[in-house]
Formats: structure tokens, sequence, C-alpha cells
């Protein structure tokens, strides 16, 4: 049979997806000419058009592990040879969590019969093709299963053999002491900064100054530390679940002893109330678990003989007997736990404020050492030389930065409080703002978590409508008890109970792994018929059909091929028919999990952000890529089967993971570091895969946020730069996420994300402005004493001379920095705009920026110093003004009121960033703040009484009023010029792209990974 003979033959039958499947197989065949001839005589695979499921065109079965998606295949034709050949998925019972509603009496079976029917044809195609119904059964049978049961228990012997190789069933927990954490806030450049500063003031004595010194410090550490401590302890919400108590039988006899005894292979009991006490294989019968602890699931999961159930659950329902499979580190709690290890690593605000301290303190240190070596070269005495010392430096680093951005990041959780988004950890909202990914679950997150029926409804026996199938799916469950599954829940939900009053169940046979089905033996009351149904997965419903009836099983592969496609799920309802003595088909019930109904307009706002969402789900990848699509965010889902893998010791992440492996995690040249942007999701991953999934794109540079609620998710939350713990989720979850959604969906996230970037606006601004004002006391000072000398000016008759250089006294200085950056601590309350895209901290242009702003209050500043030592200059500017010569002790109130006025303005200059200041109001709250500390300044520059501070003369300004207003004058026309040179300079940088400024957190498609997505697209379209 040629190629075209066998399309022919596939599709004989008209569905919709024909030309399509079809002009896709042509693709794929098209992508294998670029492999070995070997390899194409060794496979000649036929490739599906959506799950890539392949087959050998001679009857011998090709098996699942060899098949691949079309997607798998464009990268195979850039993966070295070894590399695909090296890196499989080694999975075990541990890895897997069942839930809810994953149906655990449908599996996946429908799916894969879709699959099979999509690759190679119905039942009458496989026929022609020679493919066995052997063969065709094999691809939904479960793997043999090798565990080795254990029915009579150990001896203790052979229990204390197993412990010293497995050791004790606990979970390995380190957690550093809180005195510990409380000191390591006192051990950084600031912090040691400001502790010298302490013991120079102790030391000459100024005790005032050391108190204010000591405040500060104590403040921060004890801020830093309640941040610390505050976030939660996800190991510990592990351990807080477990219950140390199991029944287990050793030596022949049943014993309750401590569940850390535990090793694989004892016999325990699991009864109704009590804890599993480690990972266990039911041994027989059935019990209902109650998961909420692992999966934030409310209703309890039945699991079978075989069933793996996880330590940390417990039993409400039932008792058997199961075997310990695994224990401690090995169980899915013990590989959770060792993902949950803390590294210390600073917040990405840590950094910058960390970063803007080395550079302020190391130029405060430079330019104060070169101070106080001037000062005592000129004589001054030691003490009054490092009192002014010690306070320009103190002055000049902005000790407040710390509480002023935490206030702001404090007030800004509130509001996000408000919108369902409670913050454990306060630096996670910078954080929000720059997040460029948002890699998101499936299940309960994008979708509603609920099995919906279907309108669609196949049928294949006369007379029957969706009502009267949904009757005798019902019938085939304890329709009078609660729903024991998902399915139960989908068809008692669905069904009108009215319509089951005249049926009488004579006996029920719940679901088997063995019969996978559930079956009711039915009396009709009205009529004393008696007649069975049974509900279960389509191929298995198909093997109770007679072995002739060729168009019914042709009707339903077709069908469940069809909904397949759509990711729709399939539910098969026979009923046996006492006339002709078989089972009729009656038809399939559909349903599926629809998106939440805001999550398609959620993510198109994350999209119109600059954030990428991307689908990170276990479930299978038909349902993830129809939901993808569904949601537009596009077909390119990629399966786990080529992700790599913890190394499974020590639990390391491969070496150079974005480098080596990619996101896909095969191609030693690269290639898949472009797929981990390309993707738009993965489907059928383990817990761990979401884990190095995260990191990849950490690695790569991007600020990547992670949605879940399982236990499973912890590790992946806890590793992400911005871990959500949706609504629900569980308590290791919560306490691995930075940020705890109460509202379901992603809706409240899109609010974070705005309010997130408002917030980093204020702080960015607030930082700007910190850094000039830093930048023109630091340097005004230094210039002042270095250049100007009082003495050398013409001075008033009948004076003390004036001093040989100029300085204020400290207690001025100190008043500038309490005052103002007390009050600055309302610009967390100010208004700001968020950025359309994410935040991205550029310290150069900051700097730069800062630096301008800097400049034009220092110049002005010491312009304004040297018009007021010249003041009694007949030549000079004030008296060709018409004013009088200033006293020496005035002259140091009008610097201190200029330094002061400057100071405050240049925050209204730096809050509007690269606009004019009256762009942007400022809020009535930062209004207030200032106009009190403007108001303080210019009073107690008006009525600081005469005398002297520190050996140097101060007078008020009250009999000098027409002073008092020209500083005033002279600092806001200064101020509008420092404006305009602010928005200049911005103009300059984008123009030129100064540092990259004009770069955003967005994700960025290399070449590579462009040319990557063209060959998937053609590899999914065709060739035009």
């Amino acid at each position: 049979m040629n190629e075209a003979e066998e399309e022919n033959d596939v599709f004989d039958v008209e569905v919709p997806w024909q030309d399509e499947v079809v002009s896709h197989r042509h693709t794929a065949l098209s992508e294998l000419q670029v492999m070995s001839l070997k390899e194409v005589h060794r496979h000649e695979k036929m490739v599906s058009d959506l799950t890539g499921m392949s087959v050998e065109r001679v009857r011998t079965r090709v098996s699942r592990g060899d098949r691949r998606t079309v997607s798998d295949l464009v990268l195979m034709m850039n993966l070295p040879e070894t590399a695909v050949r090296t890196r499989a998925r080694q999975s075990s019972s541990s890895d897997v969590l069942t839930k809810f509603g994953y149906a655990p009496n449908l599996g996946q079976a429908d799916l894969k019969l879709a699959e099979e029917v999509r690759a190679v044809g119905t039942a009458s195609q496989r026929k022609a093709q020679g493919i066995s119904v052997r063969e065709h059964i094999k691809t939904f049978e479960e793997e043999e299963d090798t565990f080795v049961y254990n029915h009579v228990g150990h001896t203790s012997d052979e229990a204390a053999s197993l412990l010293l190789k497995y050791g004790r069933n606990q979970l390995p927990e380190h957690a550093d002491p809180k005195w510990l954490i409380l000191l390591r806030q006192f051990w950084a450049p600031m912090p040691i900064m400001i502790w010298i500063a302490i013991i120079i003031e102790a030391a000459i004595s100024n005790f005032l100054d050391m108190g204010i010194l000591l405040a500060i410090q104590l403040t921060n550490a004890s801020i830093s530390f309640y941040e610390t401590t505050k976030a939660g302890n996800a190991v510990a919400a592990l351990k807080s679940s477990l219950k140390p108590v199991a029944t287990c039988k050793r030596d022949g006899n049943w014993n309750t002893m401590d569940a850390t005894l535990l090793v694989p292979g004892d016999l325990v009991l699991l009864a109704s109330g009590s804890a599993i006490p480690a990972d266990c294989r039911v041994n027989t019968s059935e019990i209902d678990v109650d998961q909420a602890a692992l999966t934030g699931e409310s209703l309890p999961v039945t699991f079978y003989k075989g069933n793996s159930c996880k330590m940390g659950s417990t039993v409400v329902r039932g008792e058997a007997e199961a075997t310990v499979e695994f224990t401690g580190a090995e169980t899915f709690f013990g590989k959770t736990a060792s993902l949950l290890h803390d590294n210390h690593e600073r917040s990405h605000l840590q950094n910058v404020l960390m970063s803007i301290m080395y550079i302020l303190v190391g130029m405060s240190l430079t330019l104060s050492v070169i101070n106080l070596m001037y000062l005592l070269a000129e004589g001054v005495e030691v003490k009054e030389a490092l009192s002014f010392t010690i306070v320009l430096l103190v002055a000049s680093i902005p000790l407040a930065i710390e509480i002023v951005t935490t206030t702001t990041l404090a007030i800004g959780s509130k509001n996000l409080a408000k919108h369902g988004a409670i913050v454990t950890k306060l630096s996670a909202i910078e954080v929000l703002a720059g997040m460029s990914i948002l890699c998101s679950d499936k299940t309960g997150t994008l979708t509603l978590n609920k099995m919906v029926l279907q309108e669609d409804t196949p049928i294949y026996s006369p007379g029957e409508d969706q009502e009267s199938i949904l009757v005798m799916a019902a019938l085939a469950a304890k329709w009078k008890e609660p729903p024991r599954d998902a399915l139960d829940r989908l068809t008692l939900g669905g069904v009108n109970m009215k319509l089951l009053e005249p049926y009488e169940q004579l006996h029920f046979m719940p679901f088997d792994p063995q019969v996978k089905r559930t079956e009711g033996t039915i009396k009709d009351m009205r009529t004393g018929q008696v007649f069975k149904t049974s509900k279960g997965a389509p191929h298995i419903m198909l093997g109770l059909l007679d072995a002739d009836d060729h168009e019914v099983h042709e009707a339903v592969e077709r069908d469940v091929a069809r909904l397949g496609a759509c990711g729709i799920r399939s539910l098969a309802v026979a009923r046996f028919d006492t006339e002709f003595g078989k089972w009729k088909m009656q038809g399939l019930l559909t349903f599926l999990d629809p998106p939440r109904p805001d999550t398609k307009e959620t993510i198109e706002q994350a999209n119109s952000y600059g954030v990428q969402v991307k689908m990170i789900t276990g479930d299978h990848l038909l349902i993830a890529v129809n939901t993808a699509l569904q949601l537009g965010m596009g077909d390119k889902i990629f399966t786990a089967e080529r992700l790599p893998t913890l190394d499974p010791e020590t639990k390391a992440k491969p070496v150079d993971l974005s480098e080596t492996y990619g996101d896909l995690c095969l191609a030693a040249n690269g290639l898949y570091r472009d797929l981990c942007l390309a993707a738009n999701g993965f489907a059928q991953v383990f817990p761990e895969h979401k884990y190095l999934i995260v990191e990849c794109l950490r690695e790569l540079g991007y600020i990547v946020g992670m949605t879940g609620d399982g236990v499973n998710d912890a590790p992946a939350l806890k590793r992400a730069d911005i871990g959500v713990a949706v609504a629900g989720a569980t308590d290791a979850a919560r306490a691995a996420a930075d940020i705890i959604l109460t509202e379901e969906g992603l809706g409240t996230i899109i609010h974070g994300i705005v309010i997130s970037r408002e917030i980093f606006s204020r702080i960015s601004n607030f930082i700007t402005y910190r850094i000039a004002a830093t930048l023109q006391l630091l340097f005004f000072f230094f210039i002042a004493v270095l250049a100007f000398h009082p003495s050398d000016y013409e001075q008033p008759p009948d004076v003390e001379d004036w001093p040989d250089f100029f300085h204020l006294p400290v207690l001025m200085l100190m008043l500038i920095t309490l005052l103002n950056d007390g009050t600055l601590i309302t610009i967390a309350y100010d208004y700001a705009e968020a950025s359309t895209l994410p935040n991205k901290w550029n310290l150069k242009a900051l700097f730069l920026t800062s630096s301008v702003l800097g400049f034009v209050s220092c110049l002005s500043s010491l312009v304004l110093l040297f018009f007021l030592l010249d003041s009694w200059n007949e030549s000079g500017l004030l008296q060709s003004l018409g004013m009088k010569g200033v006293q020496y002790g005035q002259i140091i109130t009008a610097i201190y009121l200029k330094v002061s006025v400057s100071d405050f303005l240049t925050l209204f200059s730096a809050r509007t960033g690269p606009r004019f200041f009256w762009t942007i109001p400022p809020a009535p709250m930062l209004l207030a703040g200032a106009t009190l500390a403007l108001t303080l300044s210019s009073i107690l520059s008006i009525l600081w009484p005469s005398g002297t501070l520190d050996g140097i003369e101060v007078e008020g300004l009250q009999t000098n009023m027409g002073l008092f207003v020209f500083v005033w004058l002279y600092a806001l026309v200064f101020w509008v010029f420092q404006d305009v040179l602010k928005v200049l300079s911005y103009k300059w940088m984008f123009a030129i792209n100064f540092n990259d400024i004009n770069a955003t957190g967005v994700v960025v498609m290399p070449e590579s990974a462009k040319k990557l997505i063209k060959e998937y697209d053609a590899a999914m379209e065709g060739h035009k």
C-alpha cells in the first residue's frame, strides 16, 4: 500500500479535521527526511497531526516510549543523537499525586484512544494495517506492576536491618535559630558603618547623636528581622501535617508504633481516621482518603488495590492493609522537602539598595576622610573635627532608605490585600513589578477545576438522548449515596433525580482496577424488568460488545477521536440487552474542565502589561493544547518527556541548566534555551519539572512568577522570583509562596501587577531623590569646607572674626536629615502611574539622573553661600540688589534654610521621572508632609535663638525677613531650572539608549528562537 492509498484508507470517512491531519502528516514525513537513512529504515514512521503518535508501517508496534509529537520531531532535528537517546524520565509512584478530579476509573484512556485513532485509524483500518487487537489493547494497559506486596509483615530483625539502610521515616530540616537571623541584620555594610559612627560619637561624648544613630540601627534591624522571619517555613508546614503514629505488623503481631521507625516493605493498617504514615501501596480493598494537606481539595479520593497513597493524607472511610513503598526523603513529602532549602538569597530590592549603599558609603568615606584630614591640618580640635565629619558622614548616607522603602511596601501590601492578594514577603511587591513570565498551573487556576457536562452526546442506540444516557450512567453508580469520584459527581450532578425513582438497584459492582468500569443491576419497578447498565472508558466498554458489531466500534472510535482532538473527555455508557443477551453501546457522555470565564481576558491583560503567561500542567497534551488555544495562549505546548531531572542522589539541578539543556533540557548546543521562551507551555510534567522550568527561566535573566496550590507546587513556588499560592492552596504551598490569593483565578494578579508597578515607581522616585540629596549634602559641605574661607571675605566692623572654614553645626545637619527623611514616609501615599511594561532597575541611569538633580542643588547652594559671604562687598550682588550685609550667624541659618528647601523640592522633581514636575500632581498626604517639613524648617530659620552651636555663631532671620524671602525665591528658581535639566537629561539618555535604558523586562526572542518557532509552525501547518 503506497502513502496515498494509506491516507485514503485511514480517512475513508469524512471527518472535520481530515485535511488538517493529512497536511500535518505530510509535513511530519518531510521533516523525517532530514534524519539519517539508517534511522528512517529502522522506524519508517507515520506521525499524527496533534499528538504525534507514530507507528511503524510494518506490523510490529513501536513502544510508546519511542513515540514523538510533531514538536518533538522539530526539536530532534537540532539535537545530537546522544541527547535524544540518553535522557528519559524515570518516574516512580512517589512522583504521582492522584486528585479527585482526575477520574481514576477513566484515567486518560479515552485520550489515548483518540491518539490511536488519529494516528492509525479506526478498528477496521488498524486491521487492514495488520495491527492485532491485542497490540491495540496494549496501548491502554498500564505498565506491569513489579512492586512486591507484603501480606505478612517484617520481623524485628528485618526491620532493624532496613532501618539502617534507609534511615528514619522523617523529613530532614535545617532551620537557622532566630538569634542568628537577628545577628545577621547587624552585619552588613550599612549597619557596620552606623556601628563605627556610634562608637566614635560615644568616644567624643556626643550621646544625643549616638542615641539617634542607635535608634536608626535598631529600627532597620527590627524591620529586616521581621521580614525575614515572617515568611512561612514550607518544610515546617509539611512536617506539621504529619502524625508520627502507625499501626504496623511486626513479628506477626499488630502494634501501634512510632511512624518514624517504619521501613520499606512494612505492612501497615490504614483505617478510617488514621493518618497515612508513609507512601504506601494498597494491598486489598478500597479506602477514601482526604488529601487536603497535599492538594488543597476538600473532596476525598478513592484508592483501590495497587494505588499509591501518600504520607500526610488521612483515611476518611474504609479500612485496608497496605505495604510501605517509600519512607523519609524518598516519599512524595520528602522529595518536596529536599527542594525547599533556603539559600538565603537577597531579594532584588535588597541587591539594589546594597549596590546603592556600596557606592554612597564608599564616596562618603573618601570625601569625609579628606575633610577630616583637612580640618586637622587647619588646626581644628580633634573632637570638633571628628564630630563634624561623623555627622557629615551620617547625613550623607541614606540611613532611612530602608525604613521608607519598607513603609512604602507595607502600605502597598494593604492595598493588595483589598484586592484579594495577601503579601507574605514585602520585597515580593517590587519583584512582581518586574515579572516578565508567569508560569501558571492549569487545573483550578486557568480552569474551573470542575468537570462540566457538554451538549455533544453521541448516541448509538435509537430513541436515546442525553437525558436517558445520563439516567443509565447514574444507574451504574450508587445514586443514593454521595459521589465517590469525579465521574459520579458529573453524572449524579447532571441527572434529573426524579427519573431514577422508578428504579431499584439490586446489585452494584464498584470500580475495580482489574475490571475498570462500574456496573449496576437494576430492576424497573414499573415493569419488573431486570437489566444491567455500565459506564467506563470507551475502550473498556467496546470490549463488552460483540466482535461483529463493527459499525458501533467504528462510530465510537471516530467520535472519541473527534472529541479528543478538542480536549473533550468521553465516558461510555452501555446496557445489557436481555432480549438478545448482549451488551449494547448507548452513547458517550462528554465533559471537560472549562476555562474560567475571566481567564482569557486576564491573560490578554497580562500580555498587554508585557507579562508572558505559560501553562505548566500535569494534564494530558491534548487537553493542554486545546485549553491554551481557547485562552489565546498559542499551541506551542511541549511534553515533559525530554525535560531534565534532578540528580537522584543529591537532588541538584543539571549543571548549566539554561545553557546546556534550555527548557527542554536536551540540546548540548544551547538551542533549547530559546525554547523556554518560545514555548507557550508544558504538559504531562512531574513536580520537579516545574522546579526546573522556573530555574531555567531565571537563569536566562527573567523575573519569573509561579502559581500553584499543592504540596508538589511548593518547590517551584519557593524557587520562583515571585511564588503565588492560589485560593484554597495547602499550608505548604502558602508557606513557600510570596503572595497568597484569597480569590479564585488569576484576575487578582493583574491588580497586583498594576499596584506593584505603582509602588515600584514610588520607590524608584524616592531612591532617585535620596541619592540626589546625598550628593548635594556631601559635595556641598566637602567643597564649602575646602574652598570657602569666611575669614577671607569682607566682614562687618566691630564683630568677632569669621572662622577660617565654613561648616554647619551638627544639630542643623541632623535636623535636615530627620525632618526631611521623617516626613518622606508620606511618599508611600503619593500618586504614581504604573508602567505598561515590566519594570527594570537601571542603576547607571538612576545615578545619572540623581547626579543632575544633586548637581543643580549643590551648585545653587554654593553660589548662594558665595553671595552671602560676599554680602559686605559694596560691589557684590546683594548690595547691588539693595540688600544689606548679612551677619555670619544669619548666613549659617540662611544656608540651613536653603539646603532644607532644596532638599525637599528635589523630591518633587524626582517623583515625576522623565516628565516635568507639574504633569503628575502630588497626593494630599505627600503635600501635607512636604508642607510640614518646609514649614518647620522655615520657622526654625526665622526663630532660631542667637548664640553659638559647636563654637559656630547662629542667629535667626527674624530681623532680616528680606533674606528669608530671597532664599525661598532663589530656591524655587533653581528648582525649575533643575527640573528642566532633568527632563533634558532623560531625553538625551533615551535618544542614545544610555546603558540600554530603553530596554524593559519584556521577553525578547533571539533570532535562534524565532527560527525555531518558524520551524514549528512549518511542521504544524505544512509547507506552503
